[in-house]
């Protein structure tokens, strides 16, 4: 099977509340996502046409809105939902998506990563 071809989100900040604790959702974080598209044409069939490939400007769009709307304690149940949002509302045929959250001490991030679809 040949693999499908993906477009990359790479670095997406996304603000939103999370976190265990209260206090903690209280105030606001930027989280960083990379986000990948699998896409269900060849680029070389999309002839040039923004209607045959996923709007990636419209996804991060999204995605921002999506993170923001509302409190949540755990990035896994976000990067579920964003991965759902993908798929039902692009049509991506598959999607990968590393969200990064920077809190504990002594370290860069930490990160859930899932993949849905093809």
């Amino acid at each position: 099977m040949t693999p499908l071809d993906e477009i990359h989100l790479s670095a997406l900040r996304l603000t939103t509340h999370i976190g265990v604790p209260e206090e903690e959702r209280a105030g606001s974080q930027v989280l960083v996502a990379d986000v990948v598209l699998r896409v269900r044409s060849r680029f070389e069939a999309m002839n040039d046409e923004i209607s045959a490939t996923i709007d990636y400007a419209a996804v991060a769009a999204r995605l921002q809105a999506l993170a923001a709307e509302r409190p949540r304690r755990l990035i896994e149940t976000l990067a579920a939902e964003m991965a759902a949002c993908v798929l039902e509302e692009f049509g991506a045929a598959g999607v990968t998506i590393e969200l990064r959250k920077h809190i504990l001490p002594d370290t860069e991030h930490v990160a859930v990563r899932l993949v849905r679809g093809d």
